[in-house]
């Protein structure tokens, strides 16, 4: 299908799934605005998650290299019944004049930046806090990431409480009512949407987001502090006004609260697709939730929305366990665009889901045992092939093994193999396997096996690093813009900041009219 009847489509109101099945890094380094991450070497995995409705529209974006015809193929196999390919992948959305944009939840991330100017969020300079802290002013600072991101960098001293938490946490860690806080994250938009997460309850203190997160505090010539032993404040039970404060953002903003029956008919309107999404933690989600629901934390949800929701005017219902967080990111969600609504009962509303189909899948074939491993390879000489992250391929791997990635594959083992040489393919997992392993062609039995990447180290055998094996340019699973930015570069940072700055400006007016922001404030302010 030609760009301008995607770009139609994609304006038209009806469901739609825009997937781009390149890797991560080649779909950081451009694609469309609305364009979902789904790369090919994890598609059946994936695309069940993000597009459960069999009969949704379904547009495969690739390089113009053919992958997506590929990747229709295996989506056919799947049950999908409407799949179309956009003619010439992102190249040829380039060619019809329509911006690629670079770095990845685009959505997301220009939003924070609109909201930013929508309610003048007030903000902090690295400066002017370390400043206060070295007053002894008091003040609380929250980062407003995942823990594990909080472990790896964070601003000394801050405590972490991801954004979707921050509604049930904020008082218990900032009783004074004259005590400022300070949201943080690595770069804008968590700072910026947990500050108003806080400010939209109306909470007393003043709020602040700190000003270009972590990136901002080492630009400044500020330590970060590393490996942070603090952890996030444990649940407890919330309070009435807390409660109330949600309630009421959500009926500003017009989130329904539904009924069982409303919810259930929701989810069985198989017209339109439905996600249930638990908000609350990991731990919590373990601990229980509705059969059939699948785990959004909040925060990340609003961060990157299009890791859990791959259909554009979608449905979407909101369940937490005490009426806090749900309505709170069910009303930023609203404002991201999204049909959304929370449920009386939350995780314990008598609603029947139907089952999940998003599986991982397994290889019809064990894995050579660790203990096995060294004798097998002796026997008989195989052509290793490492399907690591080329990250961690980069580190450390089977020495003299060859990197490789699924859509590659194929094309790799023909010209590499010899006639009959077997081949041993090294996993992280087996569901990469499985995935790996139904690209190639039908060999002898016995000369094609796969084996666990660690069980390779487990047993001894000889590994090596490559430093810069497979070169940036072939590394099309890592997105180095992104990524160099948290390793200290800050030549990368600075980079990575003008382009969040920058993302309103390279937007057409179809691609930001879905948000649902004060109009008159957002229009004056955006550049």
């Amino acid at each position: 299908m030609p760009a301008t009847t995607l770009r139609a489509w994609l304006n038209d109101g009806a469901e739609i799934a825009l997937l781009d099945v390149r890797e991560a890094g080649q779909f950081g380094e451009g694609h469309p605005f609305f364009a979902i991450p789904a790369p090919y070497s994890q598609l059946e995995k994936d695309v069940p998650r993000l597009a459960p409705r069999r009969d949704t529209r379904v547009v495969l974006l690739d390089a113009g290299d053919g992958v997506a015809e590929r990747a229709a193929a295996r989506l056919a196999a799947l049950g999908y019944t409407q799949l179309h390919v956009l003619e010439g992948g992102a190249p040829g959305w380039a060619a019809a004049g329509y911006v690629l944009f670079q770095g990845v939840n685009l959505p997301s991330k220009t939003f924070g930046e609109l909201v930013e100017h929508a309610f003048d969020t007030p903000r902090l300079s690295a400066q002017e806090l370390q400043r206060r802290q070295q007053a002894g002013e008091p003040l609380v600072l929250l980062d407003g990431r995942t823990l594990a991101e909080h472990r790896k960098m964070t601003i000394p001293g801050a405590t972490p409480v991801p954004n979707g938490e921050l509604a049930l946490h904020w008082q218990a860690l900032a009783p004074d009512p004259h005590m400022p806080i300070v949201v943080h994250c690595a770069g804008r938009t968590r700072s910026i949407i947990g500050a108003q997460i806080l400010r939209s309850l109306g909470v007393p203190n003043p709020v602040l987001a700190l000003e270009n997160g972590t990136q901002g505090w080492a630009l400044a010539g500020l330590q970060l502090e590393h490996g942070s032993p603090r952890s996030s404040p444990a649940n407890g039970k919330a309070r009435a006004q807390d409660q109330a404060a949600a309630a009421a953002l959500a009926a500003e903003v017009g989130v329904p609260q539904l009924d069982a029956a409303q919810a259930q008919a929701w989810i069985d309107d198989r017209t339109r697709t439905t996600y249930v999404l638990d908000v609350r933690s990991a731990e919590e989600f373990a601990a229980g939730t509705l059969p059939g629901a699948h785990h959004a934390p909040g925060g990340q949800l609003l961060q990157a929305t299009d890791q859990s929701i791959g259909v554009r005017h979608s449905r979407v219902l909101l369940l937490d366990d005490e009426a806090v967080r749900a309505p709170v990111v069910a009303s930023w969600l609203w404002r991201l665009g999204y049909e959304t609504a929370t449920v009386q009962g939350g995780i314990h509303a008598p609603l029947h889901l139907p089952p999940d189909t998003a599986a991982a899948p397994q290889p019809a074939t064990a894995p050579i045992a660790a203990q096995d491993l060294a004798a097998w390879v002796a026997s008989h000489a195989p052509l290793l092939v490492d399907l690591q992250p080329s990250p961690a391929y980069r580190q450390q791997h089977a020495a003299g093994a060859l990197w490789s990635v699924r859509p590659r594959l194929a094309a790799q083992l023909q010209a590499a193999a010899r006639d009959g040489q077997p081949v041993l393919l090294l996993t992280p997992d087996a569901a990469t396997a499985a995935l790996a392993l139904g690209e190639l062609p039908q060999r002898d039995a016995g000369t094609l096996r796969w084996a666990h990447a660690a069980d390779w180290v487990a047993a001894g055998l000889p590994v090596e690093s490559t430093p810069y094996s497979p070169a940036d340019s072939e590394a099309i699973d890592y997105l180095f813009f992104v990524h160099d930015r948290h390793d200290g570069n800050l030549d990368a940072a600075r980079r990575y900041l003008a382009w969040e700055t920058g993302l309103i400006a390279q937007c057409e007016p179809d691609e930001l009219a879905g948000f649902r922001l004060p109009k008159a404030e957002a229009t004056s302010s955006a550049p």
